[in-house]
């Protein structure tokens, strides 16, 4: 990567690491109806973008920076520290897997292919938003075990509840994504 390029890859993650944060914060303060941490957030979208634009390294960092700022100055629920890190690093960072299908996007769009574009899109959020629910769950079943009900399996409380928020979150964030991407493809396709 030259240094022109690389000097943008930071700016762009710097700037949409930010904005996302904001949107969490946004969301958080409109749609935090689950008690024990999580909501319907647009953080995702900044991420995704990012993933399509500069692939796994763009959407991995930008993750792993909003888990950063989420827990150093945004309203993290971190009760241990290992699941301060799964719950936000890990899972944040994760988010950015969508990037594996970057080039199907990016080939999709210079080839005005809408429905390879969509497809594609909804496919890498449907990765980084399984992913994310993999580390929640994960993290519910050894460290939030003792909100399960009684009589209920600690596993399926935690896929539950994880889902609660995760697949609608999936669905505006697959919808969202795609709007924006066809309509402003210059914030996938880099000219530099």
């Amino acid at each position: 990567m030259e240094s022109r390029e690389r000097l943008l890859f930071i700016i762009e993650v710097a700037m949409l690491s930010a904005l996302a944060f904001l949107l969490d914060l946004v969301s958080g303060i409109i749609g935090n109806f689950w008690p024990q941490g999580g909501s319907i957030s647009l953080a995702m979208i900044p991420i995704f973008i990012l993933s399509f634009r500069w692939g796994l390294k763009g959407g991995l960092l930008s993750g792993l920076l909003l888990g950063l700022l989420q827990v150093t100055i945004g309203k993290s629920q971190v009760t241990y520290p290992l699941q301060g890190f799964i719950d936000y690093f890990l899972a944040f960072s994760l988010v950015g897997m969508a990037g594996i299908f970057a080039k199907q996007v990016r080939d999709g769009l210079n080839n005005k292919k809408k429905n390879a574009v969509i497809l594609y899109i909804t496919l890498g959020t449907f990765i980084g938003c399984l992913l994310r629910l993999s580390a929640h769950v994960l993290s519910g079943v050894y460290f939030f075990a003792h909100y399960a009900p009684k009589n209920t399996p600690v596993w399926a409380f935690s896929i539950g509840y994880n889902s609660s928020y995760m697949i609608p979150t999936f669905i505006v964030g697959a919808v969202v994504t795609s709007l924006i991407v066809l309509t402003a493809p210059r914030l996938i396709l880099r000219k530099i």
